[in-house]
């Protein structure tokens, strides 16, 4: 019997080698549409085809903005698709006749360099490797913390920039939802500028108050979206009652949790909430290390892709508005303006949540401006308007730290001569 053993243990450690991850999800010849919506019975017969198929998958969620929606088609799905919107009379337009395309076209400029850069999108390894020669290579200005870990045991980490002691701080959450790479390329290009920079108004932002930079918070989900499923959103923890993984961990803190259908029910939807509050261990070691550290930061950020919007609470409910309100769309438009007097020209729509989006409860910003009384929180959605949407090509990275960083000024600016910072 030992022996048996010994040559079974042999034969696995021979394999070991050899064992590959399991082929990456493909998306050839899945294609985008732009949906112009004008009834209810259209928008639900949309909604529903998301959550009865995973031939369909809706990128961009209907708002009463633009009154579309950004739906993703499977190349089986897409002669009854086009049959349905006939019948329904949807008008639709086609975004991205190619998905796998936009993804390989990503992949082989994602792999131009062996150095770190934003001219192209890094892996959770070398960002955390390039996060240690950051911590090595100015050691008197940068600390390194940890929120805790992730349902796979990686290791959440953050950093904290100071020039001084009692600054007032400013806190930023990056790639909650996996397939957002733009987020986290952008969260390090912004952690580099405020050590390096030397114009004026970045030394001033960089040297004025305290950061707070998670540059990607959900690590199981971008580990996978690198690894498996470039589309990947969710968290990664499984499900006792269904073979779907994962939670949106932008619907899963404790802040109206769940209200006027913010949020799905269905552990298989892109917005599914978790069975309670804090059902992933990510959004509970995010809440309780910003309850440690809540008399340390005025300021919240949450970055995502995309659609180009800065948006204030509330998210559960379009009928209230913060008593502030007032002050977040002028802190709001500030923001727009400055990125929209940049060369590129780009427009961001600000408003709260729920009245230029969509009704989403359960988010980390509203938990933070709710919970936490921290009256200054916004979700920022970067480029673009949906031409890529998620798989924002490489050569746009720069253009787009350049637009947070001038709107990142005007907003701090404006924020403190309104006295919140």
């Amino acid at each position: 019997m030992r022996v048996i053993w010994v040559l079974a243990t042999l034969v696995v450690l021979a394999n070991a080698g050899t064992l590959k991850d399991p082929p990456k999800v493909r998306y050839d010849n899945y294609s985008v549409h732009r949906l112009s919506i004008r009834n209810k019975i259209q928008l639900s017969l949309i909604n529903r085809l998301s959550e009865l198929s995973d031939k369909f998958n809706v990128w961009k969620e209907y708002d009463e903005h633009s009154k579309q929606v950004d739906i993703m088609v499977s190349p089986a799905a897409s002669r009854p698709f086009q049959l349905l919107l006939k019948l329904y009379g949807i008008s639709s337009q086609l975004s991205i006749p190619n998905v796998q395309k936009l993804i390989d076209d990503e992949q082989v400029s994602s792999r131009d360099s062996g150095t770190f850069g934003w001219r192209q999108y890094h892996e959770l390894a070398e960002i955390y490797e390039w996060l240690d020669n950051i911590f090595a290579t100015y050691p008197t200005v940068t600390e390194e913390f940890s929120i805790g870990k992730s349902y796979e045991g990686r290791n959440i980490r953050g950093i904290k920039i100071s020039h001084g002691a009692n600054k007032p701080g400013i806190f930023i959450e990056s790639n909650i939802h996996a397939r957002e790479w733009i987020t986290s390329a952008t969260a390090t290009w912004f952690i580099n500028e405020l050590l390096t920079s030397q114009k004026e108004e970045v030394r001033k932002l960089a040297e004025s108050y305290d950061w707070y930079i998670i540059p990607v918070f959900n690590v199981d989900g971008f580990e996978y979206s690198h690894r498996s499923n470039r589309l990947w959103r969710k968290t990664r923890q499984p499900h006792a009652t269904s073979k779907c993984i994962g939670v949106d961990g932008n619907r899963n803190f404790d802040s109206h949790f769940m209200e006027n259908n913010g949020a799905s029910a269905d552990p298989c939807s892109e917005t599914y909430a978790g069975e309670d509050p804090w059902s992933e261990p990510e959004t509970k070691a995010l809440a309780d290390y910003l309850t440690s550290i809540k008399d340390k930061f005025d300021v919240y950020l949450s970055f995502h892709s995309y659609g180009q919007w800065l948006l204030s609470p509330y998210g559960h409910t379009a009928e209230e508005f913060p008593e502030n309100y007032n002050d977040l769309l002028e802190i709001g438009a500030a923001f727009g303006s400055a990125i929209k007097n940049l060369v590129y020209s780009t427009d961001y729509v600000h408003g709260s949540t729920a009245s230029v989006l969509y009704v989403a409860s359960g988010s980390s910003v509203d938990w933070v401006f709710n919970e936490l009384n921290k009256k200054v929180a916004y979700t920022i959605e970067f480029r673009d308007k949906g031409n890529f949407g998620f798989v924002l090509p490489p050569a746009q990275i720069l253009a787009n730290c350049e637009e947070l960083m001038a709107g990142m000024v005007a907003l701090i600016d404006t924020a403190h001569n309104l006295n919140y910072i």
